[in-house]
């Protein structure tokens, strides 16, 4: 590459060039050669495009300087860990419920290899999928029967499809409600060849409406969890039991889709009760879903739990294999199970055991990152306000505390510096001033987030 301003199209280095130039060495060697190749190309197309219609000269430097800039775009896309220092702990962008290396340690002997994944070892003949997994979530939430599927939009749609296509599904107007990624029940039920019976009014609807609204052609009843709003002032809604009464006295099902899904009491914790797996299932609810990776903690999943008859019959839809799940998600639920059932949950679950860590905890922390960074000027450990994000207890704020940048920080500027990072610090902005929020940060990510600042600072010092 001798020349060195491009002055006309002849001028561009090939594509061959590039790929072989020092200058790019590192950031093609980051990604799969043919990725490289590709973005190499594209990048040259495109910078030919500008040349012409502009006829301004350009660089091979800055060329080459564009190249990088995309292929470390491309890089970042891949995923990889970061520090979720943003308040909210079950991060919908960020992976939902965070895992720990201990639970990944105790499945590696279970995904590794071969497994008895759909094979009955006792008597040597196929078994049933996740036998232990769906026995072990019955047992948790006190039902006759569990099953899984890749999510809770599927558990969803698997039961509406199974048990009311073609048929009414009676629902509150309040609770039509939309979910992560513009998803809406409406649109769910219409997937599932359902058809929608929308009943009361946005804030007020109680048994009488469902029960006016029942003829022949209704499938069942469905009362949907508002897991990610809430409703004040002049509201009413139907409690689940004058449902389940209704449901037995018409003969329909009653299916409650909880959404977050929580097995174990929020009131001590948070200071919030939200609705529990068993309390729907001890009140007669026939079928229950929720996801597996929010406020369980474990990874992305739809469970259904309920009656043995409704559950087999959803199984045998042809469809089930479409949302079926392989061994990974199979054996850690089933060890996110054991943990539950051993009641060590707080200290074995990544998720509870970050809600557990006290305030006066995170603020010895953030005193310790502080005096590590020298407490320069601008930069304070003050409390602030955590939450479970997720879709989960929308109204449940919680006690946190945070490392604080000033306004005499360019809080943006913040922002973006540690996403730069190897591994990346995400952070939010309030009032102008860029915060880390310690209540989602491990305390094995305490070192690495004290390096990370101490990094940014040095560089916007430059």
């Amino acid at each position: 590459m001798a020349v060195e301003t491009i002055k006309q199209l002849r001028d561009f280095p090939s594509v061959e060039e590039l790929l072989q130039s020092r200058k790019l060495t590192d950031a093609i060697n980051s990604v799969p050669r043919p990725v490289a190749a590709e973005l190499v190309k594209e990048t040259v197309a495109r910078a030919k495009a500008e040349f012409k219609s502009s006829k301004t000269p350009l660089t091979v430097n800055h060329l080459i300087d564009r190249i990088k800039t995309n292929l470390t775009r491309v890089k970042v896309s891949e995923i990889s860990n970061v520090i979720n220092a943003t308040g909210v702990i079950v991060h919908t962008n960020l992976g939902r419920a965070p895992l720990s290396e201990a639970m990944f340690d105790a499945i590696k002997t279970t995904v590794v290899g071969y497994g008895n994944i759909e094979f009955d070892v006792h008597r040597g003949v196929r078994g049933s999928r996740g036998e232990a997994c769906e026995k072990y979530l019955a047992l948790l939430a006190g039902s006759e029967s569990a099953t899984v599927v890749n999510n809770c939009a599927a558990s969803l749609f698997m039961i509406l499809n199974t048990l009311s296509n073609r048929r009414g599904v009676i629902i509150s107007r309040g609770e039509l409600v939309q979910i992560g990624g513009g998803f809406r029940i409406p649109g769910i039920l219409k997937k599932a060849g359902a058809r929608l019976c929308e009943v009361g009014t946005t804030n007020i609807t109680t048994a009488s409406d469902y029960e006016a609204a029942i003829d022949d052609r209704t499938g069942l009843i469905l009362k949907v969890h508002q897991s990610n709003f809430v409703q004040r002032g002049f509201v009413e809604e139907a409690l689940l039991k004058e449902l389940v009464a209704l449901g037995k006295k018409h003969e329909l099902p009653v299916i409650n889709d909880l959404g977050s899904g929580v097995f174990v009491s929020t009131k001590e914790i948070l200071g919030y009760a939200e609705p529990t797996v068993q309390q729907s299932v001890r009140q007669g609810v026939d079928l229950t879903s929720f996801s597996g990776d929010k406020m369980l903690g474990g990874v992305q999943a739809g469970i259904i739990v309920g009656r043995k008859d409704l559950i087999a019959k959803v199984k045998k839809n042809p469809l089930f294999r479409t949302v079926r799940v392989d061994k990974v998600v199979l054996s850690m639920l089933e060890k996110l199970c054991t943990i539950y059932l051993n009641g060590t949950y707080r200290t074995d679950i990544k998720l509870w055991s970050l809600l557990c860590v006290a305030e006066s905890e995170l603020y010895q922390r953030g005193k310790s990152i502080l005096k590590e960074i020298g407490e320069p000027a601008g930069i304070s450990v003050e409390a602030t306000k955590a939450f479970i994000g997720g879709g989960a207890l929308p109204e449940s704020d919680i006690p946190s505390v945070a490392i604080i940048f000033s306004t005499d920080y360019k809080a943006n500027r913040l922002l973006s510096e540690f996403r730069k990072l190897k591994r990346p610090v995400i952070g939010r902005v309030e009032s102008d001033r860029f915060i880390l929020d310690l209540k989602a940060v491990g305390v094995e990510e305490l070192s690495l987030l004290t390096s990370a600042i101490k990094k940014v600072l040095t560089r916007m010092s430059r």
